[in-house]
Parts: structure tokens; sequence; C-alpha cells
């Protein structure tokens, strides 16, 4: 069922201009996509809805814009060049290429979820008398299930910690994994693969040297902190946060915009004095979980994920995962990454990278809490949480985007009744007082119902309607996308009333 779904998800983004494939014309590029005319316009509003959160909402934070190029150095000292890779194991049958962590992580999930259907089904014969907690705590199979998982993990965790690729294997192997696709266990040796993207800058002769496309923005804000401190006059704690473009060379790209090789992130990294990272780690998870919820998504689409292996900078690490169609898959990491990378970056560069704090009268290296979420993720979070179709009264199916109404890619439609009598003259005026302060868009063509579902399908969320009433006494009607609801109210009050419909929900 879920799969239907997200196939039909897909299809709608294409088909009503969010995304297409990129360079299609030429048969496209594998896990690499391009944003269409409503999908840039969504893209753009998550994206400013996070600035807006993270940098114009805080004093003590400062956006910045690194460059994608950076010296080669800086790649050796974040660890990427060493240790920037995925084990990948191959099936010899179907000659797909898997994750071998991700092949792992899948099983455990699968027992957790017969765990779960257990504890449903029990609920069922039980009824009103059954005690969940107890039922959960005492049950043998529940526990079994709840156990084979965690240890499936626990022991991955183990193996990637000793880079132990043959007892990866065997790891696979002794749990039964099979390929997707073939359903056979005839697995090839793990081997680890670096993700990064190398290219040549400088002469095509000798003087080329070998650049890498940034992996990850956060490296650009670490080599840019003493010229932020300095110049911002910034006091510890302080972030820095900067959205762009990153690229992995993802052999497993899958799953549409999930996991893509060109891709946008939303980083902050804020620093702290040593010894207070986890009282500030912990203030970052909850403060990005209201964020999310302030999209007015509801709360049992997310879960918590405590990193059982965690990342050679990181001493604490958990993860925002979202309820995708194919599953809890990670959106957001929060991470409490030490003084990691202001140390290396210190060591290789020669130059002194420390905060002299006032109060104590001693400089440091500080420690820093990362947040750092895909952009993409986040707009397939909200485009398929968005995506609904309802059978309606008549009988007739509406395809619906409930997006956010202050992210929606379009805001408001104007749709004259009917081409003639003064009506389009009275709907191009309302449309130019509110294209100054929304995205617009004016409708003439077909019948009002068929210009309705239009808009319903980009998830415009006020349709406004202009008829002979408006010509008699100035008043226009308004629908809402989500109830079909109608209201009359005075043109002149359009305005102030899409701005009160437009704020994100309070947490």
């Amino acid at each position: 069922m879920s799969d239907d779904i997200f196939k039909k998800i897909i299809s709608h983004a294409k088909e009503y201009g969010f995304i297409f494939p990129s360079s299609e014309i030429y048969d496209g590029l594998s896990a690499v996509y391009d944003y269409g005319q409503y999908g840039s316009e969504l893209k753009n509003n998550i994206r400013k809805y996070w600035w807006k959160s993270m940098v114009q909402m805080h004093s003590n934070i400062v956006g910045i814009d690194a460059a994608i190029f950076m010296h080669p150095t800086t790649w050796k000292a974040s660890g990427h060049v060493d240790a920037f890779n995925d084990p990948l194991i191959d099936n010899k049958d179907s000659k797909k290429r898997y994750r071998a962590d991700v092949l792992i992580e899948d099983y455990a999930e699968k027992q957790f979820e017969k765990a779960e259907k257990e504890i449903e089904k029990a609920k069922k014969r039980f009824g009103d008398t059954f005690d969940e907690a107890l039922f959960r705590s005492t049950n043998p199979r529940v526990l079994e299930y709840r156990q084979k998982g965690e240890d499936a993990t626990a022991k991955m965790a183990a193996l990637l910690d000793a880079n132990d690729l043959d007892g990866l294997k065997k790891h696979i192997e002794d749990l039964e994994i099979v390929c997707p696709i073939s359903g056979s266990r005839n697995w090839t040796d793990v081997r680890q693969f670096n993700l990064m993207f190398d290219t040549k800058i400088g002469s095509v002769s000798e003087g080329a040297e070998t650049i890498y496309l940034r992996p990850e923005t956060a490296q650009g804000i670490f080599v840019n902190f003493m010229n932020v401190y300095k110049t911002g006059r910034m006091k510890i704690p302080f972030g820095i946060a900067q959205t762009g473009k990153a690229f992995r060379n993802e052999i497993v790209a899958r799953q549409f915009i999930f996991r893509m090789r060109e891709f946008e992130q939303m980083e902050m990294q804020f620093f702290v004095r040593p010894g207070d990272e986890m009282k500030w780690y912990e203030s970052w998870r909850e403060e990005r979980m209201k964020w999310h919820l302030a999209m007015g998504i509801p709360a049992e689409k997310y879960r918590w994920h405590k990193h059982e292996k965690l990342a050679h900078y990181a001493n604490a690490a958990a993860d925002i995962e979202f309820d995708f169609p194919f599953g809890f898959k990670e959106l957001e990491g929060i991470h409490s990454r030490t003084d990691f990378d202001l140390t290396a970056h210190q060591t290789h560069s020669g130059k002194k990278l420390q905060y002299f704090d006032p109060e104590t009268n001693e400089s440091y290296v500080p420690y820093v809490v990362e947040t750092s979420i895909g952009l993409d993720r986040t707009f397939l979070a909200v485009f398929s949480h968005a995506f609904e179709e309802q059978t309606l009264e008549d009988g007739s199916v509406r395809t619906v985007l409930k997006i956010p109404p202050f992210l929606a890619p379009i805001k408001v439609a104007v749709l004259p009744l009917v081409k003639k009598d003064g009506i389009p003259e009275v709907a191009n005026k309302i449309l130019d007082d509110l294209r100054e302060d929304y995205m617009v868009q004016y409708d003439e063509k077909d019948a009002i119902g068929r210009r309705y579902r239009r808009q319903d399908a980009i998830g415009t969320p006020f349709c406004i309607t202009i008829d002979y009433e408006t010509l008699e006494n100035n008043t226009v009607t308004i629908r809402h996308r989500d109830s079909m609801e109608q209201r009359r109210i005075p043109a002149a009050e359009l305005s102030a009333y899409i701005a009160s419909e437009l704020k994100p929900k309070k947490t």
C-alpha cells in the first residue's frame, strides 16, 4: 500500500511542476532531480522558515554562505579523506549493490515491526482491559523480537567501529538477510567506498590540483570560525548557520529525493564552553523538534533515534526520524561534535582557532553542538504528508496537497467567475494588490470547480472568486483548501485575513 502511495506522490510531483528528473530529454541522470516552478517555491519557503527561526529569531546566531570549493587539506583535517566511507556489499545473483549497514538496520526495523504487530493483536484481543506497558515488558515474543533488533544493530556498530568488514559480512549471513530483488544470500565481501567527488582546479597540465566537491556544509563554518568570531564580536555561546549544496557519490541512491548525489543542507554549529555541551545538546534537541511540530504535522509522524555507532567526532548524537511512505528514516541530526573539528583544523593549518573567554580569563577551543537537516528530505516529508486523495459525496476523487499554508508555493488564486462584464478587470486589480506580499496565481480558464481542483493539486490554501456580487458591494468569496468551506468577505480585508491565516502553528 505504501509503495502505491509513494508512486502516486512521485507522479504527482512531476505532473504538477514540483520535481522533474534531471536532463530528462536525455533519459535523465540517476539520483539527480530538478525542482520545477512550484517545487522551487516550496523549497525556498522551507529554507526561509529555517533561516528565520534559526538566524532571525536568535540574537546569538549569524549566517554565512561559504564556497563549495575548499582547500583540499580541509577534508584531510575533517577526516573525510580517510574515513568518509560506506560499507558496500553486492548480491551476486541480482547484481545489485547495497549498503551493508542499511541491510542490517532494515532487518532490525522488521524485528521491531513484528513486536508492534504482536502488541496490536493483543490490543484487539483484550480490549479495554489491555495493559500495554505490562505486555511490552513481559511478553516473550515481544521481548524476543526487540532483542533481536537491538542485538543486530549493536553488533553492527561494534564491527563498524573495528572496521571488521569480514565480520560485517558474516553478521549479514548469520542474520540470514536476503537480497530484496533476488531473494538469495549469495553475497560478495564487504568493502569501503569513499563518497567524495573529486575534480581538478588550475591548469590541465602539471599544476592542476585535486580538490573535492564538499560532502557537507559544516566545514565551511569551522574554517570561518575566527573570521565570524572577530568581525561579529561574538560571545559564547553563539552559533553560525548556513544553507547550501553538498555532494556525495552515493552508490545506493534510492527513494526519489530522499537520497541524492546533489542535495542541500541546512546546518548550524553552536559553539559552547567545554563541559556545557550536553546541556546545549538537550536544549537544541527540544528546540529543533518544536520547529518541526510548528509546521502542523502530527507529532506521531516523528520519533527520536539515538545513535549506537557514534561518528569519529561526536560524544552524543540523535536523529529526528520522519515517517515517510517507505518507513521511518532520518530527517535531521543533532550532534555533540566536541572540539574535534576546530582542533583538527588548528593542527593542520597551524593557525590558532581559540576563543578568549573574558568571564574565565582563559583561551580554549570551543565545543560544538550541531543541528543538521536535509532541505530536500524536509521537502519530501512536507510533500508526502500533504498528499491526499479524497472521495467526495458525489463519488468524485479530489487530489489535494495539504501543505502548511505558510509554506505553500502559491498562497492565493484569483478566479474571475466569467471573462466579461468588467469582472476580469476587478480580479486583476485584486491580483495586483495581493502580489506584492504573496505569490498569487490568476486563472480564468474552465469551470470554477475545475479551477478549484487545479489549485487543490498544487496546494494553494486560498481561492478568491470574483463575481457579479463583487461589482455590487465589493465583497469576494474566499474558499479554504482543506475544508472547501467558502465565506464572503470585503475585498479590502483580504490581505489582513490572509496574513492571519499564514502563520506557523504555535507550539
